[in-house]
C-alpha cells in the first residue's frame, strides 16, 4: 500500500540569516512546514539539503532581495548583524536589509513576515521593572536601535499595505544560559521554535510583539498583549540556576550591566561613555 502524502501547510518559506546561530537550528526545524524551505545568508551556507533551496544574498542589495522571496508565501526575517557594531556595518545589514524585506514582501504579496527583533529594544529598562510590549522601547546600542527600525517599519507596512508581522523580542536563546542574568532571559530552542509556530500559523495576527522568554522564574516581560498567539512555554531555566547562585547582590547599582536589562549590551556599544 502506498504511503499517503500529507500535505504540508506551506509551499515555500523563506528563512534569512540561515548560517547564524539560530538559522542554523531553524533550517532543520522549519522543514515539517514548508514543502520547500529557502535559506538564504550573506556567508557560504553550503550545499542545498533535501527539501531546501540555498540563496546566498547579501540584504543591502534591494535587486538581489526582489529575487530572493519571489514565490515565497512567509518570510522568517533572521538575518544582519546580531550583536553590536559600528553604525555604518548595522544601517547596511540591518536596517536597509530590513526595509529590502519588507519592500520585496509588498511587491510579491507576501502576506506575513516574523521579524527577528531583540530584548535589546528595551535594555535600558532597569531589572526592577516589569514591562510590556505597549511600554516605549529603550534600545541598548545601535544594534538596539536597528531592531527598533524595524519594528516600527513593519508596524508602518501592516498600516499601509496589510502585511502582518509578528516581531519576536528574542531574550537569550542558547542551549543554556551563560550568566546570571540569562536566568531571566533564557529561551530554550523548543520554546522558540514553538514561538514561531504560533506566529506562523495563528489566523490573524495583525502587528504583534512578542518577547521570546521560556518560563522562567524570574521575569521582567509581560505578554498579555500576545495572547492571541496561544504561545506557553514549556521549558524554564530553573534547571540551570544552581550554575549561578544568588549573591544578594543582583542587581548591583554599582555595576551597569547588572542594573539594566540589556546586560553587558550596555557597555558595548561605540556611543557608550561611562
Amino acid at each position: 500500500m502506498d504511503k499517503q502524502v500529507v500535505a504540508k501547510p506551506f509551499h515555500r518559506i523563506l528563512l534569512t540569516g540561515a548560517a547564524g546561530g539560530l538559522g542554523k537550528i531553524l533550517r532543520e526545524k522549519l522543514k515539517d512546514w514548508t514543502d520547500i524551505l529557502r535559506v538564504s545568508d550573506l556567508a557560504d551556507l553550503g550545499a542545498a539539503q533535501e527539501g531546501e533551496e540555498v540563496v546566498q544574498c547579501d540584504l543591502a542589495d534591494k535587486a538581489a532581495v526582489m529575487d530572493l522571496v519571489k514565490d515565497v508565501e512567509l518570510i522568517l526575517h533572521f538575518g544582519g548583524i546580531s550583536v553590536e557594531a559600528s553604525f555604518e556595518d548595522i544601517m547596511r545589514a540591518n536596517i536597509q536589509g530590513t526595509y529590502n524585506i519588507y519592500e520585496a514582501a509588498h511587491h510579491h504579496k507576501v502576506r506575513r513576515v516574523i521579524f527577528a527583533s531583540s530584548n535589546h529594544t528595551i535594555g535600558f529598562y532597569k531589572t526592577t521593572d516589569f514591562i510590556d510590549a505597549t511600554m516605549p522601547p529603550r534600545p541598548d546600542g545601535i544594534y538596539g536601535v536597528s531592531k527598533c527600525f524595524g519594528e516600527s517599519l513593519s508596524r508602518y507596512y501592516y498600516d499601509r499595505v496589510g502585511i502582518e508581522t509578528v516581531c519576536v523580542r528574542i531574550g537569550s536563546a542558547f542551549p543554556a544560559p551563560a550568566n546570571r542574568r540569562m536566568l531571566t532571559t533564557y529561551l530554550s530552542y523548543d520554546d522558540l521554535v514553538e514561538l514561531l509556530r504560533c506566529a506562523a500559523f495563528t489566523p490573524r495576527v495583525g502587528y504583534t510583539i512578542v518577547f521570546g522568554v521560556s518560563d522562567n522564574r524570574e521575569k521582567w516581560w509581560s505578554n498579555h498583549a500576545a495572547s492571541h498567539l496561544g504561545y506557553e512555554p514549556k521549558d524554564s531555566s530553573d534547571k540551570f540556576a544552581h550554575l549561578f547562585p544568588d549573591t544578594g547582590r543582583y542587581p548591583d547599582a554599582d555595576d551597569v550591566g547588572s542594573t539594566y536589562q540589556g546586560g553587558g549590551f550596555i557597555l558595548s556599544g561605540p556611543q557608550y561613555k561611562p
